[in-house]
C-alpha cells in the first residue's frame, strides 16, 4: 500500500469537498432532525461525503468506507477501513458558524495509519502517516511547544453524540475541567480540537465516549505532532477503531503537561 498516493488522494478528495462546503454555506442551508437527542444533519454533509466517498472508491475500489451519514459502503471484510466525516461541525454550520472541517481516515486491520484534517474557512489542510511525522501548511512539519500556565490548561471537550444530558460522569468531569482549567472549549467540531492541539493552540483535548468516525484522522495528527493520549485513568489508550464507547474516552496533551490534566480528570472523582 502505498500512503503517499493514499494521502494525495484523501487529501484532494478532503479539499474538493471543503471548496463544495464553502460555496454552499454562503447561501441557505438545507437542515432536519437526525436522531432522538436534537442532532441535525444537512444537505451540504449528504453532497460532501457522496463526493469524498467516490473519490476513494474510485482510487481503491477493494477498500471499505465508513462514513457519517451512509455507514458501510464498499467491500467489506478486507484490511483495508475508510472513515470519513464529511462535515465535522454540522450543527455550527446550521447556526452561521464558520466552525468546520473534513475529516478522513485511513485504517489497517484496525489501526488508523493516515489522517488528513482540511478546514474549507482558513483552506489549510493538515495530515499524518504513523510513524513519519504530521503536516500543516506548505508541508510544515508540526510539533508544538510546550507552554506552562500558571492559571491552568487551555483545553478543549468533546463528547459522543449518544452522551445523556443528565449523564453523571461527563457532568463531574466537565465540572472538574471548569474548576481547574484557564478556559474549557465545547467547539462542537472534535477534529478542530484535534488539529489546534497538533499547533499548539490549546494545550490538551479531554474526550468522553467519543464519536469513532472524527477520533483517528485528528488522534494520529496529534500524535504525530508529538502529543500523548491517554485513558482517562491514566492508563494506555486504545486507537483501534473496533472499541465500544467506554474505550474513546481519553486525555490528549503535551507529554510534558499530560500529568496536570489528567490530575484534573482524578478530581471529577469518575
Amino acid at each position: 500500500m502505498d500512503l503517499d498516493r493514499a494521502r494525495a488522494v484523501a487529501v484532494e478528495a478532503a479539499e474538493a469537498a471543503g471548496d463544495l462546503l464553502l460555496q454552499g454555506t454562503r447561501g441557505r442551508v438545507g437542515t432536519r432532525p437526525k436522531g432522538q437527542a436534537g442532532d441535525v444533519v444537512t444537505d451540504l454533509d449528504l453532497a460532501s461525503e457522496k463526493l469524498i466517498v467516490e473519490r476513494i472508491l474510485t482510487a481503491y475500489p477493494t477498500h471499505a468506507v465508513v462514513a457519517e451519514e451512509s455507514g458501510l459502503l464498499g467491500a467489506s471484510g478486507g484490511h483495508w477501513t475508510w472513515l470519513v466525516d464529511p462535515l465535522d461541525g454540522t450543527n455550527n454550520v446550521a447556526i452561521g458558524l464558520p466552525a468546520y472541517v473534513v475529516g478522513l481516515a485511513l485504517c489497517r486491520a484496525g489501526l488508523p495509519v493516515l489522517g488528513v484534517v482540511h478546514d474549507p474557512v482558513t483552506a489549510q489542510t493538515w495530515s499524518a502517516i504513523r510513524g513519519r511525522g504530521a503536516r500543516g501548511r506548505a508541508g510544515v512539519r508540526l510539533a508544538p511547544p510546550y507552554r506552562d500556565s500558571r492559571h491552568g490548561p487551555l483545553l478543549a471537550w468533546t463528547q459522543g453524540y449518544g452522551v445523556a444530558k443528565d449523564d453523571g460522569a461527563a457532568l463531574a468531569l466537565k465540572s472538574a475541567l471548569e474548576l481547574g482549567a484557564r478556559r474549557v472549549l465545547q467547539l462542537w467540531a472534535p477534529l478542530l480540537s484535534w488539529v489546534m492541539l497538533a499547533r499548539g493552540d490549546i494545550d490538551a483535548v479531554v474526550g468522553y465516549r467519543a464519536e469513532s468516525v472524527d477520533l483517528p484522522a485528528g488522534a494520529l495528527i496529534a500524535q504525530e505532532a508529538g502529543l500523548e493520549i491517554r485513558a482517562l485513568d491514566g492508563g494506555p489508550f486504545e486507537e483501534r477503531i473496533d472499541g465500544t464507547p467506554d474505550d474513546r474516552s481519553f486525555v490528549a496533551a503535551h507529554p510534558a503537561g499530560l500529568d496536570a490534566v489528567l490530575r484534573l480528570v482524578r478530581s471529577s472523582g469518575i
